[in-house]
């Protein structure tokens, strides 16, 4: 029996109160052969002011409705069918943190849809993929990073294995597989030393020194900083539950399962938080621990504010010239606990990665004095004693 493709139809609907909504209408057909309308909200007019952008939300509906027609081989589908499908049937999905759903949604709409929307699945080709991803470029017209454009391949390469799930592809047609991208960054991240870290605490006013102090400790992406309550704070266990993160001010799921794990405290660390939340103004349970003043506690402090007028001009005072984000002191962290010889698989769920290679290709770097102390124990070992020369340079050995 053939498949009849539907476009749908979409109507505007008054409501009682409220604005008029969109519903999208198409037919389904039952077991027994019976054809009944079907319908559903798209939104209200507010959101979708005229028809045209009603079309295009509805899209992804549309796919999902003729889903058994593209599964036939002479049936084509676009890329732009296979987004609006992956976006409708998996980016929405509440699994999804809202981090995740915005920056995929960003790729999606920015560069993958734009440029390789019209195409047939079966058009997209490995070696026209790697030639578009290096001709890739920022709005100031520079080339896009390296690890950018490796988010963007690894994006493809989950669409296409979308469509073969939904058998609109054979298994082990995915074009991506293949595509090379290199995702070696164009400079090392900077990390802080000890004595960086105690130069910088000293400049900081009390509420942002517990801030860094405990990012310092734990390695927390800033999403989970600013999303801790008092009541993720088990000072009986010295543990510290990671319950929900907030990005962009919306409270969202974590990042991954491995996020989720709990993380051990330090005596130091509860002393110093529990020191915060007598002083705080907002310390019952469901408070945020680190709540804005200005929001009067309703929201935490937003960490891109507390960074560029807070803690960057700190570092300045300190002396210390580095370039610091929040996720500087990620890097510190997992650098720092690898220098003190802590065993990789302690570091790697201490940074809750969900492997440890991870944890070593992406966060961890060798401090100097660690790889000269390397050297030198190699040297001593090929080298007999009394021939080792000691090299002055000014006035360091």
């Amino acid at each position: 029996m053939r498949i009849r493709h539907q476009e749908g139809y979409l109507r505007l609907a008054s409501r009682r109160s409220g604005p008029s909504c969109w519903e999208f209408l198409w037919w389904e057909t039952e077991s027994t052969g019976r054809s009944i309308r079907r319908k559903t909200t798209i939104g209200t007019i507010l959101q979708f002011p005229d028809i045209e952008d009603a079309w295009h939300a509805s899209n992804g509906l549309r796919t999902i409705i003729n889903e058994e027609r593209k599964r036939c081989r002479l049936q084509p589908v676009t890329v732009r069918d296979l987004v609006d499908h992956y976006i409708q049937t998996e980016l929405n999905r509440k699994e999804k943190s809202h981090a995740t759903r915005i920056i995929y949604k960003e790729f999606l709409n920015r560069w993958i849809k734009p440029h390789w929307g019209s195409f047939n699945l079966y058009e997209i080709r490995t070696v026209a993929v790697e030639r578009w991803l290096g001709g890739l470029r920022r709005v100031d017209a520079q080339p896009l990073a390296p690890s950018t454009r490796a988010k963007i391949r690894n994006l493809m390469s989950v669409l296409f294995n979308h469509a073969i799930r939904y058998e609109w592809l054979e298994q082990g047609r995915n074009p991506i597989t293949l595509v090379r991208q290199s995702a070696i960054r164009q400079k090392e991240p900077d990390f802080l030393e000890p004595e960086e870290y105690t130069a910088l605490l000293r400049h900081l006013p009390p509420q942002v020194r517990v801030m860094v102090f405990l990012d310092a400790a734990t390695g927390l992406r800033r999403s989970e900083l600013v999303g801790l309550q008092w009541k993720d704070i088990d000072f009986g266990n010295l543990e510290i539950r990671i319950q929900r993160s907030i990005y962009l001010g919306v409270v969202g799921r974590c990042k991954t399962a491995a996020s989720r794990k709990p993380i051990p405290m330090d005596p130091a660390l509860a002393y110093e938080l529990w020191a915060w939340k007598q002083q705080s103004k907002y310390s019952d349970p469901d408070d945020w621990v680190f709540a804005s003043p200005r929001t009067k506690g309703r929201k935490p402090y937003t960490p891109d504010i507390i960074l560029t007028k807070i803690i960057r001009p700190a570092a300045g005072r300190a002396g210390i010239g580095k370039h610091i984000g929040w996720h500087t002191f990620r890097h510190s962290f997992s650098t720092l606990l690898l220098a003190n010889g802590e065993k990789v698989k302690v570091v790697q769920e201490l940074m809750r990665h969900a492997n440890c290679r991870f944890t070593l290709d992406i966060y961890s770097q060798a401090r100097v004095e660690a790889k000269r102390a390397a050297q030198r124990r190699i040297i001593e070992m090929i080298s007999p004693e009394h021939e080792i020369v000691v090299v002055c340079v000014g006035n360091h050995p």
